[in-house]
C-alpha cells in the first residue's frame, strides 16, 4: 500500500513555515563596588553571552540570534536594565541579516532602562537589509536622573562588494528615548518599494549604501561636538543640545562606515573600551 498524499496536502504543508522567535532579558546591579549580573533570561533563538571582563573593567554582553538572520514573520525582543550607578556595554555577535520575505515583516523590539547614575552603551553591529527583506524595529529607552546613554544603529542596504541591489523591501526604524518619563528624543525612518531608487535621491542617502544614527545622552555634550565633527568628516553631521549629542553618518559601504564609527564610539565611550567584536 502507498500513503495517500495529495497535491493539496503538500501545498497546505508548505504554507506552514517555521518562524524564529526569541526573547532575552538582562539586568546589571552595582554590588561590592562593581557592576554585576543580576538577571539573565533566554528563550527561543535569542541568546546572551557574557565575556569575562578584565579586572576593573565594566561588564559586556553579546546578544546572539541563533536563527542566523531574520525573515518575514520572525520576532525578536531584547530587554536590558542597568541598575542604579551600574555600567554595561551591550553589543551583538555579528551583523543582523534581514532576508527576503514572502510578505510579512520581521519585527525587532529593544527596550533599555538605565536607572539613576548608570551608564549604558547600546552598540549592536550593523543590520544588513537584503533585497526583498522587510524589517520593523523599535528602540524604547527609559532613563532616570543622571543616567547616561550611548546608542547606535547602523544599516547596510545590501552588500556593495557582492554587487547587491535592493529593488524591493521595507525598513521602518523607530526610536523613543525618555528621561524621567519625558520624551527627549524621537526619530522615525521609513523606506520601502524600489529602495535603490529612493536611496539615490539627494534628500535621502544620495546614493550611499550605508548609514548610522548615534545618540549620546551625557553631561556637557556641547564640549565634545567639535571633536566629533573632526572624526566624522564630511560624510555626516552632528548636533548637541539639552544634554544630547546626535550624529548622522553616511558611507559608500560597510568598511567606510566602520572606519568612521569605530573612532567615534571609542571617543564617546571615554574610559570604556570598544567591544572586541567591533574592532576590525
Amino acid at each position: 500500500m502507498y500513503a495517500d498524499i495529495s497535491c493539496f496536502d503538500v501545498r497546505k504543508a508548505s504554507l506552514r513555515l517555521e518562524r524564529a522567535e526569541g526573547v532575552a532579558r538582562l539586568a546589571f546591579r552595582q554590588r561590592d563596588g562593581a557592576s554585576r549580573l543580576a538577571t539573565l533570561y533566554q528563550e527561543g533563538c535569542a541568546k546572551i553571552r557574557l565575556p569575562r571582563p578584565l579586572p576593573g573593567a565594566q561588564p559586556e554582553a553579546i546578544l546572539i540570534n541563533t536563527a542566523g538572520g531574520l525573515t518575514g514573520g520572525d520576532r525578536l525582543a531584547f530587554e536590558v536594565v542597568a541598575g542604579a550607578a551600574s555600567s554595561a556595554t551591550i553589543t551583538t555577535q555579528a551583523c543582523e541579516r534581514i532576508y527576503r520575505s514572502t510578505g510579512e515583516d520581521a519585527v525587532v523590539v529593544n527596550r533599555l532602562t538605565a536607572e539613576a547614575g548608570s551608564r549604558l552603551a547600546w552598540l549592536p553591529q550593523e543590520t544588513i537589509l537584503f533585497d526583498g527583506g522587510r524589517l520593523v524595529r523599535r528602540l524604547e529607552v527609559d532613563l532616570a536622573e543622571g543616567a547616561q546613554l550611548l546608542a547606535v544603529e547602523a544599516v547596510l542596504f545590501g552588500r556593495a562588494a557582492m554587487g547587491e541591489v535592493l529593488r524591493s523591501g521595507a525598513l521602518r526604524d523607530r526610536w523613543r528615548v525618555r528621561s524621567n518619563g519625558k520624551l527627549i528624543f524621537a526619530d522615525d525612518f521609513r523606506i520601502d518599494g524600489d529602495i535603490a531608487k529612493r536611496l539615490a535621491a539627494p534628500a535621502t542617502l544620495g546614493g550611499h549604501r550605508a548609514m548610522a544614527t548615534m545618540l549620546a545622552v551625557c553631561p556637557e555634550p556641547e564640549e565634545r561636538i567639535e571633536a566629533v565633527r573632526d572624526i566624522i568628516g564630511s560624510h555626516g553631521g552632528a548636533s548637541a543640545w539639552d544634554g544630547k549629542l546626535v550624529v548622522r553618518l553616511l558611507a559608500e559601504d560597510s568598511l567606510s562606515l566602520r572606519h568612521r564609527l569605530e573612532p567615534l564610539l571609542s571617543f564617546l565611550l571615554v574610559d570604556r573600551p570598544l567591544p572586541k567584536v567591533w574592532q576590525l
